[in-house]
C-alpha cells in the first residue's frame, strides 16, 4: 500500500470519520490509482468503478453497513467499496482464480449485502430487505444503488411500483446516472435546490401542512395536495415519473461533490417514505482514456495503464466477431434480416451491423424479455429477426422463448454468445444453463458450432430454416480456420471426423477439436475412438447414432454445459429409450456453481482439459472391460 498513502493510513471505512476533507480527497485519488493499477493487470469493470468512488465514501460516511443494508446495482460498481469494506489486500486479487469476485457476493463478505452480477435486482431486494426490517421492527436503512443502465429493466420498476405503494420509511434508491440519459442538467442551482429540499426546515412543515390537509379535507385533499406538488418540482426537475410512483424525488446532485452528496444523504435520513436520490456520475471518472471511451472502459481486459492500449493476446477473431461480421453479409444480400440486443451490441459483434443498417439494428436496454417478445413480432411481419443474447442473459427471458416464440412455431434466431464457461466474471455469467433449459422446448433446434466456418453455415441454415432457432457460440477466438461463402446444413445432421472403433467420442462445440486431441493422445494407449461433431444438440442425427450404437460399445459426450438436462443426458436417453446396453460417459459442467477464474484453470480443475479426458477415459474403457470380463 505503499503507493497509495492515505489508504494505507486506514483500515476500513470506519477511519472515515478520522480523516478531514483534504484527506478524504486524496483518499478517493488513492482508490482510483489503486483501481486502475489493478484492472491493468486483472482486467474488470474499470469505468463503472471509477465513477462511484465518491458516491461510495459518502455512502461509508452516512451509513453503517453492519447494520444498514446497502445493495449494488450492477455489483461491478462496487470495488471501491470492496476496498474500504475490509477487502483492501484482496482486491489485488481481483477476478483471479481463487480470488475475489469482480461483483458482490454475499459468501466473500458480510458487508456485501445480497449478490448483483445480472443488473436491475437491487430495487427489489433492497424492499424485501426493508419489510423485513420493519416486520422485525429493525430501523436500520436500507439503500438501493442502480446504475441509468439497470433501470431501463422492467425488474426496476416492478420494484418502484411496490415501493411506492408499501410507502416504507428508510428506503432509499439512489439512481446512479453516468450516461447523462435521464438530465444533462447539473450545477449550483440543482444543487442548491437539493440542499433545499431535503433539509428539515422544509421537510417538517412540508409533512406538517399535509397533517393538516388530511385532518380537514381527508385523503382526496391530500391527494390533490400531492398532485401540486408534483407539478411544481415537475417544472425544475425531471423526476416526475418517481413521483407518480410515490417516491420523494431529489435531484439530479454531482455524484462528484463528495461534502454535498453526504450533507444531502444525511438530510435524506430524516425524511419519510420511500426517497430516490438522482445522483450524476461521470464514467471513468479519473482516468482518461476511460473519461474519453467509457464503452469501450466499461469492462476491460489487461490494458497498459500509461497508454491506454490493450494487450493483445491473439491475431485471431473471436467467435462474437466471426457471427458479427458473417450477419453483416447477409444482410447485406437480404434486407429482411434485423437485429435486436439487450444492452450488448458492443460484446455480442454487432457494432457494424448498427452503423450499416441503422434502421435494421434495435437496441432496447436491458430487457431481454421485451427483447424475446419483439422479435417474435418482427417475424410475423415478415422479417428474420437475429436475437443476439449472451447465453446467461438469455436466462432471463425464459417464458418468452417459450410461450411466445417456440409455441407459436415463430422463426426467431437466437445468437447465444458466451456458452460454455466464461473466465473472470464467475458464477453469474457462465453461459452453462442454456443447453438443459433449452432442450425441453418443443419446436426449437439447438445448434452449435465446432469452429469458425461451421458458425456462418449454421448462421446462415438457421436465418433461412423458417423455424426457432438457436445457435449457441463460446467466448474467445476461433481456431483460424478459412472462412469462405455459406452453405446449408442438414437440420439435426452431425458428422464423423475421424472414424475408429469400439468407443465413438460425440462432441459439441468447443470440445470438438478437443475430442481430435484426446484422440491422438488414446491412440498412442492403443484405442482409436470415431470422433463425431454433434453439431445439433436438438434435433440429434438419430439414423447416426443408432449405426453407432450398434457398432461401439462405448460411447464418450463432450460439452461445455451442464450434465444435468444436456446434451449427454439426450444421448443417454436415447440409449435407455431403444434399449441400447452401450456404455455412456459424459463430460461437462458438474451440479454446481463454477468460480471465477481462467477458462484453462477452471476446465483443469473440472477434469475437462485433453490430459484429463484422456486419463478419465482410461480409467473408464479398464473398468468396463473388467467388469465384463468377469461377468
Amino acid at each position: 500500500m505503499r503507493d497509495y498513502p492515505m489508504l494505507e493510513k486506514i483500515n476500513n471505512y470506519k477511519d472515515l470519520k478520522n480523516l478531514n476533507k483534504d484527506e478524504i480527497e486524496k483518499l478517493c485519488e488513492d482508490i482510483r490509482s489503486y483501481i486502475i493499477d489493478v484492472t491493468s493487470l486483472n482486467g474488470g469493470h474499470i469505468g463503472p468503478s471509477l465513477g462511484t468512488v465518491e458516491l461510495t465514501v459518502a455512502l461509508l460516511m452516512a451509513f453503517d453497513p453492519e447494520k444498514d443494508k446497502i445493495v449494488w446495482d450492477v455489483g461491478h460498481q462496487t470495488y471501491a467499496y470492496k476496498i474500504l469494506t475490509d477487502r483492501k489486500e484482496q482486491f489485488r486479487t481481483l477476478r483471479q482464480y481463487k480470488g475475489i469476485s469482480g461483483f458482490s457476493k454475499i459468501k466473500e463478505s458480510k458487508y456485501d449485502h445480497f449478490g448483483t452480477g445480472h443488473s436491475s435486482t437491487s430495487i427489489s431486494a433492497a424492499l424485501g430487505f426493508r419489510v423485513g426490517k420493519d416486520l422485525k421492527k429493525d430501523d436500520a436503512y436500507t439503500i438501493a444503488v442502480i446504475g441509468d443502465g439497470a433501470m431501463t429493466a422492467g425488474q426496476a420498476f416492478e420494484g418502484l411500483n411496490n415501493a411506492g405503494w408499501l410507502d416504507p420509511s428508510r428506503f432509499i434508491v439512489i439512481l446512479n446516472d453516468n450516461q447523462m440519459s435521464i438530465s444533462p442538467n447539473v450545477g449550483a442551482i440543482y444543487t442548491y435546490f437539493n440542499k433545499i429540499i431535503t433539509k428539515q426546515v422544509f421537510q417538517k412543515p412540508r409533512q406538517k401542512l399535509k397533517e393538516a390537509i388530511n385532518k380537514i379535507f381527508g385523503e382526496q385533499g391530500v391527494k390533490i395536495f400531492r398532485k401540486i406538488e408534483e407539478y411544481t418540482k415537475g417544472l425544475f426537475t425531471p423526476g416526475l415519473i418517481f413521483e407518480e410512483l410515490g417516491f420523494t424525488y431529489v435531484g439530479p446532485i454531482d455524484g462528484h461533490s463528495l461534502f454535498d452528496l453526504k450533507q444531502t444523504l444525511e438530510n435524506i435520513k430524516q425524511m419519510r417514505g420511500p426517497i430516490l436520490l438522482h445522483v450524476i456520475t461521470q464514467k471513468g471518472k479519473g482516468y482518461k482514456y476511460a473519461e474519453e471511451n467509457p464503452t469501450t472502459f466499461h469492462g476491460v481486459s489487461p490494458f497498459d495503464k500509461i497508454s491506454g492500449v490493450f494487450n493483445k493476446s491473439s491475431n485471431l477473431p473471436t467467435y462474437s466477431k466471426v457471427f458479427g461480421d458473417a450477419l453483416v453479409e447477409l444482410a447485406e444480400k437480404d434486407d429482411k434480416i434485423v437485429a435486436i440486443t439487450p444492452a450488448m451490441k458492443e460484446g455480442s459483434g454487432l457494432v457494424k451491423f448498427a452503423e450499416k443498417f441503422p434502421d435494421r439494428f434495435f437496441d432496447v436496454g436491458i430487457a431481454e424479455q421485451h427483447a424475446a417478445t419483439f422479435a417474435g413480432a418482427l417475424a410475423l411481419e415478415g422479417f428474420k429477426p437475429v436475437a443476439a443474447y449472451y447465453s446467461t442473459f438469455l436466462q432471463r427471458a425464459y417464458d418468452q422463448v417459450i410461450h411466445d416464440i417456440a409455441l407459436q412455431e415463430l422463426p426467431v434466431f437466437f445468437a447465444i454468445d458466451r456458452g460454455g464457461l466464461v473466465g473472470d466474471d464467475g458464477p453469474t455469467h457462465h453461459g452453462v444453463f442454456d443447453i438443459a433449459f433449452l432442450r425441453p422446448i418443443p419446436n426449437m433446434i439447438i445448434a452449435s458450432p465446432k469452429d469458425e466456418q461451421e458458425l456462418r453455415d449454421l448462421l446462415y441454415t438457421g436465418l433461412n430454416s423458417k423455424r426457432p432457432f438457436a445457435l449457441r457460440y463460446p467466448r474467445g477466438t476461433g481456431y483460424g480456420v478459412k472462412m469462405e461463402g455459406f452453405n446449408t446444413i442438414e437440420i439435426g445432421s452431425w458428422e464423423i471426423l475421424d472414424e475408429g472403433r469400439d468407443i465413438a467420442i460425440l462432441a459439441v462445440g468447443k470440445y470438438v477439436y478437443r475430442a481430435l486431441e484426446a484422440k491422438k493422445q488414446l491412440r498412442l494407449k492403443g484405442f482409436n475412438p470415431t470422433v463425431v461433431n454433434a453439431r445439433f444438440i436438438k434435433p440429434m442425427d438419430e439414423n447416426l447414432l443408432n449405426k453407432l450404437l450398434k457398432t461401439h460399445e462405448f460411447v464418450i459426450t463432450a460439452e461445455d454445459g451442464v450434465l444435468n438436462g444436456g446434451f449427454g443426458s439426450a444421448v443417454a436417453e436415447f440409449v435407455i429409450d431403444n434399449g441400447y446396453s452401450n456404455k455412456v460417459l459424459r463430460f461437462g459442467i458438474p451440479d454446481k456453481f463454477i468460480e471465477h477464474g481462467k477458462v484453462e484453470l477452471l476446465e483443469r480443475d473440472l477434469g475437462l482439459d485433453a490430459n484429463s479426458m484422456v486419463n478419465k477415459i482410461e480409467e473408464f474403457l479398464k473398468v468396463k472391460k473388467a467388469v465384463l470380463n468377469t461377468a
